[in-house]
């Protein structure tokens, strides 16, 4: 909104800073972690006062989660709220990209919130049955990926191979829609101890920030041996509203949790980054920076194959998290260590940018 008044008015004085993408992407998590802040304690107030129990907690989980029982779930309308305020009021509007990605973290929210709503009112673990969920969400992805294949290519990009693709052509719409369904998943997964999924959705938000924006500048792309995307940079400012909203709720979620994210919250950021991931061309890269999202999905995946076929379990727990907590790790650990490997991961996804 701002960026176009401010083209309107031609970019006159101190305004001809929003011309930049650098400045409105600062501005931006600012504006999101400032609404967060605001925001957060009332917010959490009326979460407690509206659900009285809380989001239940597993009896077969960790004893140690038992103390949580009554902390409000649904913080993700927090993150929500401050995220999208501050897109509308830096991002450019006219930018196919940004309603792609809006409407993947605004649908997946509301999926996210139904499922929670739904656990909150009727005590209970079930939720939206997983067909209809998984269902909703293809839906919303599709569009998003008929969206955003509409200005990319339809080639999937290798990393570490300079200028090497594979063309899906038509299958890419698909492959698109499952990376988004996939990311907002994995990051639901692995949304169960206090902190444990903020903190590495922030640090992959600030990771694709920087990968966004060189994608975006076809001097640099090129330079760097990766896929021009012209527009891509304006996703750098999504991402840093992404880390802005997220430090915000962090400050409320850091142990002992005031409150959780929620499926609101995880399936959302998780879409949003599987969004900006195909539109920037860096899909693989983006199992390389979320690996442990990647991870934490894969062991509920064996969990259940495994479990189905031979009734015994690979995992003492799953997601994984739970598995180290049954080994006799304290919470603040697991977190910690989590975050630890989702920084290598980042590193290890930055370093794809420059190997020709």
């Amino acid at each position: 909104m701002l960026y176009l008044m401010a083209e309107w008015m031609h970019f006159p004085g101190i305004a001809n800073l929003i011309r930049y993408q650098s400045f409105r992407a600062g501005a931006t998590l600012m504006t999101a972690l400032i609404i967060g802040m605001i925001i957060g304690p009332r917010f959490i107030s009326m979460l407690r006062v509206r659900q009285g129990k809380g989001q239940p907690i597993r009896d077969d989980g960790p004893q140690s989660h038992l103390a949580k029982r009554g902390t409000p779930t649904m913080g993700g309308l927090m993150i929500l709220i401050a995220l999208v305020l501050s897109m509308l009021l830096w991002m450019d509007l006219r930018n196919p990209f940004v309603w792609a990605c809006l409407a993947v973290t605004v649908g997946f929210g509301a999926i996210g919130f139904m499922d929670d709503f739904d656990k909150v009112t009727k005590y209970s673990h079930k939720g939206v049955p997983g067909r209809v969920r998984l269902m909703m969400e293809f839906v919303v992805a599709g569009i998003a990926a008929w969206i955003i294949v509409s200005q990319i290519s339809t080639n999937l990009y290798i990393p570490f191979l300079s200028g090497r693709y594979i063309p899906l052509g038509p299958l890419y719409y698909v492959f698109a829609a499952v990376v988004i369904v996939g990311a907002g998943n994995a990051v639901n997964l692995t949304d169960g101890l206090d902190g444990l999924a903020i903190m590495p959705v922030i640090i992959a938000a600030g990771t694709f920030a920087i990968i966004a924006y060189l994608a975006g500048r076809i001097d640099y792309a090129h330079y760097l041996g990766i896929p021009y995307v012209p527009r891509a940079g304006e996703l750098a400012i999504l991402c840093a509203g992404i880390m802005g909203a997220g430090l915000a709720f962090l400050w409320f979620n850091a142990p002992p949790a005031a409150v959780f994210m929620g499926d609101t919250g995880s399936l959302a950021l998780g879409g949003a980054l599987g969004a900006i991931a195909v539109a920037a061309h860096h899909e693989i890269v983006l199992a390389i920076v979320g690996g442990l999202f990647v991870m934490e999905a894969v062991s509920v995946i064996i969990q259940v194959f495994v479990y189905k076929r031979t009734g015994k379990r690979v995992f003492l727990m799953a997601p994984i998290h739970h598995h180290f907590e049954k080994l006799g790790w304290a919470e603040s650990t697991v977190v910690i260590r989590f975050w630890i490997v989702s920084i290598i991961l980042a590193m290890i996804g930055l370093s794809t940018l420059k190997l020709r």
